[in-house]
């Protein structure tokens, strides 16, 4: 079965050619060093240290460079006349609606649906980490 791409339905504010706001971003990045630390914390001691944090690292540069270069991707090819202003609110930006693939989400929905795979890995790594700590001997 062939793809096509499929128009995005317009009208209305929105972010169609605007972006995700610079604090999705930036939450995006301290989500994957909270990772990254929490992996090195809590793990990082034994013998396979130097396998462990290749590995760790490797997570890091997939998890911040994928959306770093559809950050700088999107900024390289669009207008000048359509970006966001700088100094528009992450409040403003979550009440417009933002563009999908499939149709239109409210920004704060589509923030959310954003960070939730990196927020869960990042937490769950720490809460992980925190009980091998607390209730294996040698590591705590």
């Amino acid at each position: 079965m062939p793809t096509h791409a499929q128009p995005v339905p317009s009208g209305g504010p929105g972010h169609d050619s605007q972006g995700l706001h610079p604090s999705v971003y930036r939450t995006i990045i301290a989500l994957t060093v909270w990772l990254v630390l929490s992996a090195w914390a809590f793990f990082g001691g034994g013998t396979y240290v130097g396998l462990i944090l290749a590995v760790v690292t490797l997570f890091f540069v997939i998890a911040l460079g994928i959306p770093l270069l559809i950050s700088k991707t999107w900024q390289h090819n669009v207008p000048p006349s359509e970006t966001r202003p700088s100094a528009e609110s992450f409040g403003a930006w979550a009440s417009q609606d933002f563009a999908t693939w499939t149709g239109r989400l409210s920004g704060r929905e589509a923030a959310m649906q954003i960070l939730l795979p990196i927020a869960a890995v990042s937490i769950g790594m720490f809460v992980f980490g925190l009980v091998f700590y607390l209730d294996v001997p040698h590591a705590g």
